[in-house]
């Protein structure tokens, strides 16, 4: 199996974190979302641990809210002593909502509004993320109204292209995220950040993309970091405290994908960042990293009904599921790999060639083409796997279809954390 979270018990069912998938869905219906609560914590502790050893006191990583934002992710993330980074004013709010410690959160964004910046203050946001000149004036001004002093770190494009996809590429110098090294706009603007008397700036950000499956991205990226660091130093006498690198390692989601080490990968950042530090003779800064993706991507699993199988003679066939773009625009989005399984059949050969094919009326509304499967029948459920980072945080009510539920497994229970959404929520705000 693609993970150890997955099996198959005697009934032929395919079962996640020790639960009869099959079974699930006859309790809760389809769509179904399925968080294994203890994988996320165990790849908290990952992170958590193997960042204190490498990088010292100090370092940690903050989970990123927006591969998987609800209520009870950040009672969790709490728990096992992580920090949040987190991308809107939604966001933040769920945390509070939650009892986050919002001084271990970092409120990122490219267009933070001015209504914004006057809610993460009023709560006690940690540390802004700065993108811009407008939002470091701002923030300026209202912390001045509020005789506050407010920590930030400087968002910046050290020009690093990870070769991942596209879309999810944000390093590069020709990016809507930060302010360019490479053009001498950074150095400029630490000038301004440093000029204003109601912001410490604690140090500086960088996130150069998702599913990167080695630490050469994140190498080049804090060398580059490192640097410029350096460059401060001489320019303006001023030293930092943090690095953040952004984002977390790769993810499985099909065999092809390769196996990754991340406390290995992360012992072989730290030797670098150090040997960084000695060359350039500057102070050992915090380690920050924001994995989302790689800590609750493995942990989630999606299951939907087979409605049909349409196979068209000489063509292809299709598979039609109860859900689709709606709960995971994914694939429409990025062509995104995934593995699917027939929950009901796990046991038996994967007989048949599908494009697995979602309710929407759009034809592009497709979960996965070209896939092996065991061939399903009107009733049988069908499992998309690793769907826990950007599926349910993605959803939609595209075509008016109600957000499937998230049910918690933990210690041999299984509970609701997020409800389905019935039809009268879909009108709760009509007029």
């Amino acid at each position: 199996m693609l993970h150890t979270n997955l099996d198959v018990n005697n009934q032929g069912h395919l079962t996640f974190a020790g639960f009869d998938t099959v079974s699930l869905c006859e309790k809760y219906g389809t769509p179904l979302m399925l968080l294994d609560e203890e994988r996320v914590r165990a790849n908290l502790r990952i992170y958590l641990t193997e960042m204190k050893k490498a990088f010292g006191e100090g370092s940690f990583p903050c989970f990123a809210s927006k591969s998987l934002s609800f209520t009870d992710i950040y009672r969790i993330v709490k728990e096992e002593g992580a920090g949040i980074d987190i991308v809107s004013p939604g966001e933040l709010y769920t945390a509070a909502h939650a009892g986050f410690p919002l001084e271990k959160s970092f409120f990122h964004g490219n267009n933070k509004t001015d209504e914004d910046i006057a809610y993460a203050l009023s709560e006690g946001i940690g540390y802004f993320v700065v993108d811009n000149e407008e939002e470091l004036y701002e923030i300026e001004r209202q912390s001045a109204e509020k005789n506050h002093v407010q920590n930030i770190l400087i968002r910046l494009s050290p020009g690093v292209d990870p070769h991942t996809h596209e879309k999810i590429t944000t390093g590069q110098v020709d990016s809507k995220f930060g302010i360019a090294i490479e053009t001498g706009q950074a150095i400029e603007f630490v000038g301004k950040a440093l000029s204003c008397k109601h912001i410490k700036l604690m140090g500086y950000h960088c996130h150069v993309g998702s599913q990167s499956f080695d630490s050469k991205c994140f190498m080049d990226a804090a060398a580059i970091m490192l640097s410029f660091i350096r460059e401060v130093l001489d320019k303006y006498g001023a030293e930092t405290e943090i690095l953040n690198l952004g984002g977390g390692f790769g993810v499985r989601y099909v065999d092809s994908d390769p196996h990754i080490d991340i406390p290995f990968n992360i012992r072989l950042l730290a030797e670098n960042i150090k040997a960084c530090c000695a060359d350039l003779k500057i102070l050992m800064p915090k380690i920050i990293m924001e994995p989302g993706r790689s800590i609750v991507a493995d942990a989630g699993l999606t299951l939907y009904t087979c409605g049909s199988v349409k196979t068209i003679t000489g063509y292809k066939s299709y598979v039609s599921i109860d859900g689709g773009m709606a709960d995971n625009p994914r694939y429409a989005l990025y062509s995104s790999a995934y593995t699917v399984l027939n929950a009901s059949k796990a046991d038996k050969p994967a007989d048949l060639v599908a494009t697995i094919a979602g309710r929407c009326c759009e034809s592009g509304d497709l979960i996965q083409e070209g896939v092996s499967i065991a061939r399903p029948e009107r009733g049988d459920k069908i499992a998309v796997l690793v769907t826990g980072a950007y599926n349910y945080s993605m959803a939609s009510n595209y075509n008016r279809l109600p957000r499937p539920p998230i049910v918690s497994l933990y210690k041999g229970t299984d509970r609701v954390v997020v409800k389905r959404e019935s039809f009268a929520d879909l009108v709760k705000n009509d007029l």
